[in-house]
């Protein structure tokens, strides 16, 4: 059940990073990143009041609040990397450094033992997911990407292993902490470009306010946002369920969901090396729920 909740975690990031990719573009991702956290926000509250709790400790919150400080940062660094064009650079770097740091942080910190079958998903994960995220699309700023990419990944890293120390009784109110948190990091950086004091350059410029339909735009970024808040909540419970170590990198597999809406929804072809990825994504995924 673990092994699945995680994937199910991966599916929901990969399809909320296709379509935040796509919104960065059209508005600032200040904004974009913002909006979605207040969604995120509004759904992990709702969850949270459902699912039930036995014991709400200030170490759960905290490590939520934690885990809600690296998803804003992530977010906010991911999405301005989208936002120029860099997905095929600014994804892997996130995506496998973020595994890296996480599955070593769990093994080395936290006492946990991967199976050898899973010790090879996990080898196999790394190159699998930067296979299937470098496109090989042109026209972007390389440098400046990995530079988003990199701290985007010391953030989802925040991110999975703080969420992972909740206690299972918290139910789903780390996840709501996490919304508090990231929602508060990111409105003096939202707020700066809404209120006009700094107005991005070049092609991002836009008039003073949102964009053009500032209401598709909310309801569109919040949207996103919740699918984000409705990973975070599957892959809680998935770590509740087996180790830190397998948990992340199942539900890191995300990178592969863009790959596959491209193909399904844009008609973009796939190279030798993105079905090299997919492949191996595939056999990691067989390795990972073996261990």
């Amino acid at each position: 059940m673990g092994a699945l909740l995680a994937l199910a975690s991966a599916v929901c990031y990969g399809v909320v990073d296709f379509a935040g990719g796509l919104l960065s573009r059209r508005t600032h991702y200040a904004v974009v990143s913002f909006l979605g956290q207040v969604g995120g926000l509004l759904l992990a509250l709702v969850v949270a009041a459902v699912v039930p709790a036995d014991a709400v400790r200030s170490a759960d919150v905290l490590w939520g609040a934690l885990s809600g400080v690296g998803s804003g940062a992530a977010m906010l660094f991911l999405n301005r990397g989208l936002s120029r064009g860099a997905m095929s650079v600014v994804v892997p770097v996130s995506a496998v450094t973020g595994v890296v740091l996480s599955v070593l942080c769990g093994v080395w910190f936290l006492g946990d033992r991967p199976s050898v079958p899973a010790w090879l998903g996990i080898c196999v994960t790394v190159p699998a997911l930067w296979c299937v995220s470098r496109g090989g699309g042109r026209g972007t700023d390389t440098g400046r990407a990995a530079a988003d990419g990199l701290p985007a990944s010391l953030g989802v890293a925040v991110q999975y292993i703080g969420l992972a120390q909740a206690g299972a009784g918290s139910g789903m109110w780390p996840v709501a902490a996490g919304r508090v948190a990231a929602v508060v990091l990111l409105l003096p950086s939202a707020w700066r470009w809404l209120s006009g004091v700094r107005q991005p350059a070049g092609p991002l410029a836009r008039p003073r306010g949102l964009c053009v339909r500032p209401k598709g735009l909310c309801v569109r970024a919040m949207a996103v946002g919740a699918g984000a808040a409705l990973a975070l909540a599957l892959y809680l419970a998935a770590a509740h369920r087996q180790m830190l170590a397998l948990a992340v990198v199942l539900a890191s597999l995300y990178p592969a969901i863009p790959t596959v809406l491209g193909l399904t929804l844009l008609n973009e072809k796939v190279n030798r090396r993105q079905t090299a990825g997919l492949l191996a994504a595939a056999g990691a995924v067989v390795l990972l729920t073996l261990g």
